[in-house]
């Protein structure tokens, strides 16, 4: 062989060995069993890893976090309460699959009927709910439906708000993940999806709801949402675990073997955390700064943030990432707390990969006449 031959072995060899390197070092998305998956940021909402998500497929119980929303939503609004009484009709009682035994004409609170749709996942009580906030089941899926419109879940429709198999009751992963990530800004959800025991019944059998989601003491982060199977649409699970103030939500549909749909949503969010971080800047209603009022009563106002400014982004990102403060100007008087006065923008070069608002942290009123010549007078003694 000659030299110039060998030279060009060698070479081959080498660009083989790094490129191999490079290869053995980059770490791929795992193997997941099932029909679909999705693995989200909470942060930004951007999709870190996905397989058929745009799949139809059968939600069965996951279904109850929507049911979950419109009743949260009612209680944030104030329409619902807690307290209230909710009364289980002959309909209700009759649900089959997983229930939580309600018998026609009981009463329980609407605090207890959660904790059973969210604990025990019972049909029943997730048909009973439906019928105190709606009026009838139909009324109810209306809602549903609408609710996942606003939410951008096109390939999505429900036809009950407990998830028993319809074959006209479908969805996707990447719609189970917009609800998701959805969901867990909703008050409370994170409260009631994370309880794993529950005494719903004392007499005359006892009664102990077992959460469903078995990685709420199996997986170290983990406080939501639901798990759903029937023998059509096998195990699903919609997950979400935060570790280091990175938040992470999962959807895995279509799982066949026993407790799959955990070791599925395990290795997902394995992958997530080891592969990506979230670079913190500002916390959630931290003040940022103080900003210039003009005409009011008071010569500035604090700035707060309206939730956590920050990225999730690879751990081998070596990228600057900066902040930009934006702000509406001039700002007069009169300012009310909450009005917003700009935004944080979160930077990688000329990159916008987020952006929050900057929120007043105190009502500002517009200065009185009398306070106006009350400052000329002042402005035009410091000057002699």
């Amino acid at each position: 062989m000659k030299l110039s031959q060998l030279w060009a072995v060698v070479i081959l060899i080498m660009f083989s060995l790094v490129a191999f390197s490079a290869s053995a070092l980059a770490a791929e998305v795992p193997e997941i069993s099932g029909e679909a998956f999705v693995l989200m940021d909470a942060a930004s909402g951007n999709i870190l890893a996905e397989s058929n998500s745009t799949q139809k497929w059968y939600p069965a119980s996951t279904t109850k976090i929507m049911t979950l929303v419109l009743a949260l939503e009612g209680l944030a609004d104030g329409s619902l309460s807690l307290e209230d009484t909710v009364v289980t009709s002959s309909y209700a009682a009759s649900m089959g699959g997983s229930q939580v035994y309600l018998y026609d004409g009981e009463t329980r609170s609407l605090n207890e009927m959660l904790i059973a749709v969210a604990v025990g996942s019972g049909n029943d009580a997730s048909v009973a709910v439906a019928e105190h906030i709606a009026g009838s089941n139909e009324a109810f899926v209306e809602m549903m439906n609408q609710k996942a419109k606003e939410l951008g879940m096109k390939n999505t429709n429900f036809t009950n708000c407990h998830g028993l198999h319809d074959p006209n009751h479908y969805t996707t992963a990447a719609d189970m993940a917009k609800l998701g990530l959805y969901a867990i800004t909703v008050p409370k959800m994170l409260d009631y999806t994370s309880i794993y025991e529950y005494d719903f019944r004392l007499d005359p059998k006892p009664l102990k709801l077992w959460s469903t989601n078995r990685l709420l003491k199996w997986y170290d982060g983990v406080d939501g949402l639901k798990t759903g199977t029937t023998s059509e649409a096998k195990r699903n699970l919609v997950c979400t675990a935060e570790r280091d103030s990175l938040r992470l939500i999962t959807v895995v549909m279509g799982v066949g073997e026993a407790n799959g749909h955990f070791t599925q949503t395990m290795k997902l969010l394995n992958y997530g955390f080891n592969e990506y971080s979230f670079k913190s800047f500002y916390k959630a209603n931290e003040m940022i700064c103080s900003v210039p009022v003009n005409k009011g009563e008071t010569d500035e106002v604090e700035a707060i943030a309206e939730k956590q400014v920050g990225v999730t982004i690879k751990k081998n990102n070596k990228a600057e990432i900066t902040t930009t403060l934006n702000f509406n100007t001039p700002l007069n008087a009169p300012i009310t707390k909450g009005d917003i006065l700009g935004m944080v923008q979160v930077k990688e070069g000329e990159k916008v990969l987020a952006e929050v608002d900057l929120l007043a942290n105190a009502d500002v009123a517009k200065i009185s006449l009398i306070g106006q010549w009350r400052e000329i007078l002042v402005a035009t003694m410091s000057a002699v």
